[in-house]
C-alpha cells in the first residue's frame, strides 16, 4: 500500500515532464527545424559565376527572392532547392557544380531565409517551389527541367516532381518524412498530430513519373543513409540509389564518387 502511494506522485511528475515536453517541440517546432539567416533587401549578392537575382513579388506583404546561375550554354535547367539553413548566398559552389555540368540553375530561398519574406509554413514553401517551375517552363520544356532537393529540400522536390512533369528528380541526403525524423531524435512522442511541418517524401515519390536519383553518404550523422534507403523501397523501374562511402552530410563534395553521381544524375 505504502509503494501504491509512492508511485502516485513520481507517475504524476513523469507525465507532467512528457506533456512539457510535447509543449516545448510543438511550440518550437520551428526553430528546431529551421535556420535561417535573413539578408536585407540591398544586400549585394556575390558569385564568380553568372548570375541574375529574382525578387517575385507574391502579394502585397510578401517576396519570393532567388538566384538564376547561368551555364554557358545550357542544355536545361535544375531547380535547386537547399537545406534548411542559411541562404542562397551560401550556396554558388553547388551552383558551379551543376552549372559546370550544362545546366543553368533555379535557386530560391523559403521565407524567413536571405530576402524572402512572408509566413514560414509548408505550404508556403510548396507553393513558391511552383513559382520557381513556373519561372523555368518560361526557358525550358518540362524534359529539360531536373529537381534537386538537398536535405530539407529533398521533400520539397519530391512534392513538385508529384505535381509537375520533369526531366528528372534527384535527392540529396533525403529524408523518408520529418515526422520519420523526428522519432529517431526523441521517439516517445505522437509527432503525427504535433508536427505542423511534415514534408512527407514517401507521401509523394510513388506519384513521380520522372526518374529518380538518390545520393546519400554512408556515415551520414544528421539524415542517416537508412531513411533514404526507406525511400528506396518506394522506387519504380529505373529509379537509382548512389551510395558515397564514407561520406558524411555535409562534406559529400570532397568525394570522387559524389562527383561521379552528380554526373549520373545531371546527364
Amino acid at each position: 500500500m505504502f509503494r501504491k502511494l509512492k508511485l502516485k506522485p513520481m507517475i504524476s511528475i513523469l507525465l507532467g515532464v512528457y506533456l512539457a515536453g510535447a509543449a516545448l517541440l510543438t511550440a518550437f517546432q520551428e526553430k528546431l527545424i529551421f535556420h535561417p539567416e535573413p539578408l536585407t533587401a540591398d544586400y549585394a549578392l556575390k558569385y564568380d559565376i553568372p548570375f541574375e537575382e529574382m525578387n517575385i513579388r507574391i502579394n502585397e506583404k510578401e517576396t519570393l527572392s532567388a538566384v538564376l546561375f547561368k551555364a554557358a550554354a545550357p542544355k536545361g535547367i535544375v531547380l535547386y532547392f537547399h537545406g534548411n539553413a542559411r541562404n542562397v548566398s551560401k550556396y554558388g559552389h553547388k551552383a558551379r557544380q551543376i552549372t559546370d555540368r550544362g545546366y543553368d540553375v533555379l535557386m530560391m530561398d523559403y521565407p524567413t531565409f536571405g530576402k524572402s519574406t512572408g509566413k514560414l509554413t509548408e505550404q508556403a514553401i510548396y507553393t513558391n517551389a511552383l513559382h520557381m517551375y513556373e519561372v523555368a517552363r518560361k526557358f525550358f520544356p518540362p524534359d529539360s527541367i531536373i529537381l534537386y532537393g538537398r536535405s530539407l529540400g529533398s521533400g520539397v522536390a519530391a512534392q513538385l516532381a508529384a505535381i509537375r512533369d520533369c526531366k528528372r528528380l534527384v535527392l540529396e541526403a533525403p529524408y523518408f518524412s520529418m515526422t520519420d525524423m523526428a522519432r529517431r531524435f526523441m521517439p516517445i512522442y505522437p509527432y503525427k498530430y504535433m508536427l505542423e511541418f511534415k514534408f512527407p517524401t514517401d507521401e509523394y515519390l510513388p506519384k513521380v513519373t520522372a526518374p529518380v536519383v538518390i545520393i546519400h553518404g554512408t556515415d551520414d550523422h544528421t539524415v542517416p543513409m537508412e531513411s533514404g534507403k526507406k525511400l528506396e523501397k518506394l522506387f519504380k523501374k529505373g529509379d537509382r540509389f548512389i551510395s558515397i562511402p564514407g561520406a558524411d552530410h555535409t562534406n559529400l563534395d570532397r568525394y570522387p564518387d559524389y562527383l561521379k553521381a552528380l554526373d549520373i544524375a545531371l546527364r
